[in-house]
């Protein structure tokens, strides 16, 4: 047996993290513990919708704590019920189940769409996917994701995962036979780099699946809770899936998800869904808390423009340093930089004090707060600036 001797030991390695340990954070800033400041524009990965330790969080947490913890899901209890109610008021689904990670509320949708598929299609149980996509990391929902990298790891898979092309009606046509329950689909693949799908592919995808007799499934664990500037992106298409999953942004920083479905497609029986902690009033208490702020429709405005404002300065510098494409919406944008030079482009931004992500080695994806200011859109956009001008000059020399 051996022991840790540095703190960092203790914790399992499952990705390469700078040696920083952040102990604060406000809006936008963080603090470390050596008290370096940094601009974050990755936000836990889309999590902290209203910044660093909102406030209205915080107080819903405190608030609750001194309440009830949890009862056990075995009984209702107050704050899940009315989250549940806010989140059907908002949409065009019918009933929610919580869960504790957007991977898990995934896992959820393909449960229930395989038991659809028992129910009312004679047992038909493929969910068709796309190349790019990426659902979570439990075994099925890695399976359903469309990420090469997940391709050789933790075989055998569990199959029913056709994957077709992203835009491309045809591909999906071509995968559906009498086994075909399901369409499932991110309306902007995040971890893929930012690749939108169009409002006419998810119109056409909706009219498809009507006419087949097959389940719409939104991933929406990184499109909604506002990010796009709509409370769900399937707003901007104008179109109703069947099921849709919530996470991040949910719980403006604490663990909570949800799926959510119409009243036809719900069709768990008793004992088929659970989970320990699923639906306990602390997280819940703290998602009402996030959705009485982004669902109000100032509020979404203020983000539909500040991405508008976010994506024209990344559009100049992109132009500015020779750069590519601006992809996706509202405050979901990833730059195109036509080279490999993402890792290094975080790293030194990371230096100065920016947090950015690079979901692949040609692009940066910006997934700030939603409150985000223009102020603190251009100090992003001066650091990057002065970081792709080093970088530049580097590469001319070299």
């Amino acid at each position: 047996m051996t022991n840790a001797t540095h703190p960092f030991d203790a914790l399992m390695e499952i990705t390469a993290r700078p040696p920083t340990v952040f102990v604060r954070g406000e809006g936008s800033l963080l603090w470390d513990d050596s008290g370096k400041r940094y601009l974050d524009f990755v936000q836990g990965w889309a999590v902290n919708c209203l910044g660093h330790s909102p406030a209205v969080v915080a107080e819903a947490l405190a608030a609750q704590a001194k309440l009830l913890l949890t009862p056990s899901p075995a009984f209702y209890n107050g704050p899940s019920l009315k989250l549940a109610k806010v989140l059907v008021d908002h949409s065009c689904f019918d009933q929610v189940f919580f869960t504790n990670s957007g991977a898990e509320a995934n896992e959820g949708a393909i449960k229930l769409a395989r038991k659809y598929g028992v129910l009312r299609k004679n047992g038909a149980h493929e969910i068709i996917t796309f190349e790019g996509g990426f659902h979570g990391r439990t075994l099925a929902t890695m399976s359903a994701s469309g990420k090469k990298a997940f391709e050789p790891l933790f075989e055998p898979k569990v199959p029913g995962f056709p994957k077709a092309r992203l835009n491309d009606l045809a591909s999906v046509k071509r995968l559906i036979t009498e086994k075909t329950i399901a369409v499932m689909l991110e309306p902007i693949q995040g971890e893929a780099g930012v690749w939108p799908a169009t409002d006419q592919f998810l119109r056409d995808l909706r009219d498809l699946t009507s006419a087949r007799g097959l389940l719409l499934i939104v991933d929406e664990i990184q499109t909604g809770i506002g990010r796009t500037g709509k409370l769900f992106h399937y707003e901007h298409a104008g179109i109703e899936p069947d099921i849709m999953t919530l996470g991040k942004g949910i719980g403006g920083g604490v663990p909570l998800a949800a799926l959510l479905a119409t009243d036809a497609a719900s069709c768990f029986e008793h004992g088929d869904q659970g989970g320990t902690f699923n639906g306990n009033p602390l997280m819940c208490a703290a998602g009402l808390a996030v959705m009485r702020q982004v669902a109000d429709p100032d509020f979404l405005k203020s983000v539909a423009d500040t991405g508008l404002y976010l994506e024209s300065e990344l559009q100049r510098m992109s132009a500015r340093h020779g750069l590519g494409e601006v992809r996706g919406r509202g405050l979901l944008l990833a730059l195109d930089l036509k080279h490999p030079i993402a890792a290094s482009i975080v790293a030194q931004a990371f230096q100065d004090g920016v947090l950015l992500n690079a979901p692949r080695p040609d692009a940066l994806r910006l997934m700030p707060a939603l409150n985000v200011t223009r102020e603190e859109i251009a100090l992003m956009i001066d650091a990057l600036d002065a970081v792709l001008a080093k970088l530049g000059a580097a590469r001319r020399v070299a």
